[in-house]
């Protein structure tokens, strides 16, 4: 339970963590065989520095968890961005816990924000709905080029820009203040669409790869023939 652990506020106090805290983002991103984009400890260490970040520790100190907080057309657009979870602290409930602390953190230094968020897994979808998140098209996310250029890192940037960045592996969540279910609908809906939610991720991944997996079947016929 998420009981077990401190999840407070990073300040500087908590920016000798940075070189742990983006090797496992990476790690986990190679893992997954999805990316998340790559941040150094140095930016990082930023975040901590702004107060747009929290961290989370066992009670024994350990270090347990992280998330922070990215802005997009002056404050416009929020992102909660980089959650990562220490892999021996996974499946506790830390990584919910984090989320719920990052958004109130969000909706305190940026009420007026949309919050957004990309994610090609179902659990941080649920995770996002029972925040009051909604899916959404891309086109209702941030169109700023700096937040896209962050793709880069990511295995599936290719596909991103082929879609011209209308679509990808990741789903597109937002919570907009001045328009949105409370959460206890959006936790609903999701509890009573999430067969369907996964079936459609299933179904939009296996299309978007499917030309990306030609194309590396005839690099791979030309190597051998």
């Amino acid at each position: 339970m998420h009981e077990q652990f401190d999840i407070i506020i990073a300040t500087k106090n908590h920016t000798g963590f940075a070189v742990i805290i983006a090797n496992e983002m990476e790690s986990s991103a190679k893992a997954r065989g999805t990316g998340i984009a790559k941040r150094t400890p140095e930016y990082i260490e930023q975040k901590m520095l702004e107060g747009k970040a929290v961290v989370a520790f066992s009670k024994d100190g350990i270090w347990a968890g992280f998330c922070y907080i990215e802005t997009w057309e002056h404050g416009k657009y929020v992102a909660n961005s980089g959650l990562i979870v220490a892999p021996q602290f996974r499946k506790s409930g830390l990584a919910k816990a984090i989320k719920k602390k990052i958004f109130k953190l969000s909706r305190t230094t940026y009420p007026e924000a949309k919050l957004f968020g990309l994610t090609t897994g179902l659990a941080v979808m649920k995770i996002n709905s029972d925040l009051g998140y909604e899916p959404v098209t891309y086109s209702e996310l941030t169109q700023d080029d700096a937040f896209w250029a962050g793709c880069k890192s990511c295995v599936n940037y290719e596909i991103l820009v082929s879609k011209e960045r209308k679509n990808c592996m990741c789903t597109g969540m937002l919570y907009d203040p001045q328009d949105h279910y409370e959460p206890e609908e959006t936790k609903e809906d999701f509890k009573q669409h999430s067969k369907l939610y996964e079936r459609f991720m299933r179904i939009k991944q296996s299309k978007l790869l499917k030309p990306f997996m030609k194309k590396e079947f005839v690099k791979l016929f030309s190597i051998f023939s």
